[in-house]
């Protein structure tokens, strides 16, 4: 079997071009975070529906990380109404060329 370096985005190494598999990556760990907090906080789906604001079918999509179902900006709508801080950093990639800057925001 022959193994080969991840990129450190599983999406971008499954093909996607890399502004998709970087959105994808983000909605994907947003997904997990807040499916999370659902679970640690034992809500049923209908109650945490009624929290977000959202359908229950909406969160058994997000129970079962659909990612496709969900943008970046619902997911922070979400995170927020479950009373989280989200905090978004950029950095210039890997091998790319040191004319970008740190910068990050909390929302």
């Amino acid at each position: 079997m022959n193994m080969v370096k991840s990129s450190g985005n599983i999406f971008e190494d499954l093909g996607f071009d890399k502004e998709e598999a970087a959105n994808l990556l983000i909605r994907a760990e947003l997904i997990i975070q807040i499916s999370d907090l659902i679970k640690q906080r034992g809500l049923k789906q209908a109650d945490a529906a009624k929290l977000l604001g959202v359908k229950q079918p909406d969160i058994s999509a997000l129970m079962k990380h659909k990612i496709e179902k969900f943008t970046i900006d619902r997911l922070v709508n979400f995170l927020s109404r479950l009373n989280q801080q989200v905090e978004i950093k950029t950095k210039p990639r890997r091998n790319s060329d040191k004319t970008s800057c740190n910068r990050s925001a909390h929302v």
